[in-house]
């Protein structure tokens, strides 16, 4: 039995790759922070068959006893203050947790258990403002935000490590993923939610930013296998995992409304305050690499990835509210 250790085991990512690695019959651990109020809600239905172990990205010594305590095959780096906008008004600790918590992450391995397998969640706003398109594997970056400039220097710490002490150190490059995990705090789910809230009458109005701004949006559930792929192979590298199709918000928009069978111009309104002090544009992906190497394709498209998130958030409040 292989075990692995996530962290960022109760964000979106980390409870569908442990829902995937369950099923492959491994031992999985969640490292997870002390704290007085545990947000286990994604992973409750796993919660039982999962161990969990407290550690702080942001203190060395607690995750070098983690690593020791799990001793782990496979470790899987998805924490990180990972809200972009939130990364703008508190760019110093987005730097200590998603920059600097990777080292920490790597040294622990270096030390403590030096032939495990190591994936960083890299991301597609890395790139930034893009210097071509699509993005690949060999792409230069130009992070937009202090959250894109930290996943930088946890890309390339991840690639130090993987040339300088041997480890099998690989990033995945992943382009936007969603689905109905997602935090209420991101613009898909955000617009699902009101999607929702508004065709049972529980709101008037949506307030959006950048309805311009062009993503590469695939389901979270399909981008955890790429993750488990990665880490199958028999060397280590870096794979950028995305659909290869681009949509706006503003597309986001139309389809989430379509769904519920509303007009989005009644309902929608923009609010400059929600607008980035810099925006990344257009960011599409090319997976060819994860195509030809790892075998893996998306299998949720747009469209079904949109009415997914709504029919949900739209049953979910319907029963949660009794209407």
């Amino acid at each position: 039995m292989k075990t692995a250790l996530i962290t960022g085991i109760t964000g979106q990512d980390g409870s569908y790759l442990a829902d995937l690695l369950l099923e492959k019959g491994y031992r999985v651990f969640g490292m997870v922070r002390r704290s007085s109020v545990e947000k286990l809600d994604r992973i409750e239905h796993i919660r039982e068959r999962i161990e969990f172990v407290q550690a702080d990205l942001l203190d060395q010594l607690s995750i070098i006893n983690a690593v020791k305590y799990v001793m782990p095959d496979e470790v899987y780096n998805l924490a990180a203050m990972s809200f972009v906008p939130t990364s703008w008004s508190q760019p110093v600790l987005t730097g200590e947790f998603t920059a600097i918590g990777v080292t920490r992450m790597l040294e622990a391995i270096r030390l403590v258990k030096k032939d495990a397998r190591f994936y960083q969640a890299s991301s597609s706003e890395m790139f930034g403002k893009v210097k071509e398109v699509p993005q690949n594997e060999d792409t230069p970056f130009h992070p937009r935000s202090p959250y894109g400039v930290a996943k930088v220097y946890g890309h390339y710490i991840t690639l130090n490590y993987r040339e300088s002490y041997d480890i099998f150190a690989s990033s995945g490059i992943l382009f936007n993923h969603e689905s109905p995990r997602r935090g209420l705090e991101f613009v898909t789910r955000k617009v699902t939610d009101a999607v929702a809230r508004i065709k049972l009458g529980m709101q008037d109005y949506l307030y959006l930013g950048n309805m311009d701004a062009k993503r590469d949006w695939g389901y979270a559930k399909d981008y955890v296998r790429a993750m488990w792929l990665i880490l199958q192979q028999e060397k280590a590298e870096d794979f950028v995992v995305a659909t290869g199709h681009t949509h706006s918000v503003k597309e986001w928009v139309e389809a989430a409304f379509g769904c519920a069978g509303l007009d989005w111009n009644k309902y929608v309104k923009t609010d400059q305050s929600l607008l980035r002090p810099a925006e990344v544009d257009l960011l599409i992906g090319d997976a060819s690499k994860a195509k030809e190497k790892l075998g893996w394709e998306p299998e949720v498209n747009f469209e079904e990835l949109v009415k997914l998130m709504v029919e949900n958030d739209y049953n979910s409040l319907k029963n949660k509210n009794n209407l």
